[in-house]
């Protein structure tokens, strides 16, 4: 993200303070679906902001949460644009915002999900996912054991994974990467 001015620094801190209406332990400038802000003229400000995917049903909550934001600051016009280029990747998430999901109970994307386009192999019935956790497990956030089992593709999000560790048996919500 990048800025020119102070006044737009003090605002991309404003915007990015926005809790995301999906998992309110993060912030959107944590989670780095907030792109940039730009200044429009005297009064006016525009917003950048990515979704985690194209059909997230929260970009208009986090549009209409960042507007909010920013007139509680006095700015009088914002304008909150969708922005799909570059895509949103688990990549973008800092290291603070892992580290809260983490303490939340919800295993972090692992670090260095692919970008891009995902790979397709004709072979044995098998997913990227099951052979990624063959090098790489999904750590418990609970007990931080290696040792866990995928229980849905899915869980309360689209995002998210519902998983079970073995050791101490407690399910938790994995954030997948994209």
């Amino acid at each position: 993200m990048v800025t020119t001015t102070a006044l737009e620094e003090r605002l991309v801190a404003i915007a990015g303070s926005v809790p995301d209406p999906e998992l309110p332990v993060l912030t959107l400038r944590e989670l780095g679906v907030l792109r940039a802000v730009h200044l429009r003229g005297e009064d006016a400000v525009e917003v950048e902001l990515t979704p985690t995917y194209t059909g997230c049903p929260a970009v208009e909550a986090m549009s209409l949460d960042i507007e909010r934001a920013l007139h509680e600051h006095g700015v009088r016009d914002v304008t909150v644009r969708t922005v799909l280029s570059p895509a949103w990747s688990t990549d973008d998430i800092t290291p603070e915002g892992r580290r809260k999901l983490r303490e939340f109970g919800i295993a972090p994307p692992r670090a260095g999900a692919r970008s891009g386009p995902v790979p397709l192999e004709l072979g044995p019935v098998r997913t990227l996912t099951e052979a990624r956790e063959e090098a790489e497990p999904v750590l418990c956030p609970h007990c931080g054991c290696a040792d866990t089992e995928l229980l849905s593709r899915f869980s309360s999000t689209a995002c998210k994974a519902l998983r079970r560790c073995l050791s101490c048996r407690e399910p938790f919500d994995h954030f997948k990467e994209l």
